[in-house]
């Protein structure tokens, strides 16, 4: 079982819908979350072609579902990271495939984190943008910011630079608030047909990515 390390004391940050967009405070003045500057800076053409070509009320449909699936398995690992019970999940189509994801991804991913400093980590730079990390702690024996991502086939690396930008975004607001270093990104995914794989960025390709979110940010703040 991995080992829960209270190391930094994170903040509680509250949510707040403003003019319909997801914001997050610790008290002082409320910034939008992370997922909303990337989803409100990112190009959509490809998901609004896909909308077009399947039909909203299908398209709908999937994502609910995907989202349904993707909150279980969230929340069994979550339980599972804290040493609560996990597998509770019903008979259903989705939960059957939540169990089985979330299994592999126990398996083949967090047996890869000898340490978890949080859960759940509320994050915050100041002025800027807040967000919520999955999880944070060693993995592969490196500090990292660890995310869970569920998926109906694995993604070709080339195609998740959100996920990455999103990581360095953490990166950046962890280490401005704890001084903590922490350079490296572990993006955890399992599809369903219960594979895994682990993406990890460090280095000078995490410089990248967080040249790559600042301007993001300077995008997103010159739209409103």
């Amino acid at each position: 079982m991995t080992l829960v390390i209270d190391k930094y004391t994170y903040p509680k940050l509250e949510r707040e819908m403003i003019s319909g967009v997801r914001h997050y405070t610790d008290g002082d003045s409320p910034v939008p979350s992370v997922t909303t500057i990337l989803s409100e800076t990112g190009d959509k053409t490809a998901l609004f072609e896909w909308r077009k070509r399947v039909g909203d009320a299908e398209a709908n449909r999937i994502s609910r579902e995907s989202a349904g699936l993707g909150t279980k398995v969230h929340n069994a690992l979550e339980k599972y990271a804290l040493g609560e019970e996990w597998d509770t999940f019903g008979n259903n189509l989705v939960s059957t495939m939540a169990k089985s994801m979330t299994s592999e991804m126990i398996d083949k991913g967090l047996s890869n984190v000898s340490e978890i400093w949080g859960i759940e980590v509320g994050l915050i730079a100041r002025g800027l943008y807040a967000g919520t990390a999955d999880c944070v702690g060693m993995y592969n024996g490196v500090p990292s910011i660890i995310d869970f991502k569920t998926a109906k086939k694995l993604k070709k690396r080339e195609w998740i630079d959100d996920y990455f930008m999103q990581g360095a975004a953490y990166t950046l607001a962890h280490n401005e608030m704890f001084d903590s270093g922490i350079d490296q990104v572990a993006i955890l995914m399992v599809d369903r047909d219960n594979k895994f794989k682990d993406y990890i960025v460090s280095g000078q390709e995490l410089t990248k990515f967080k040249s790559l979110w600042g301007q993001r940010i300077q995008d997103y703040y010159s739209r409103i």
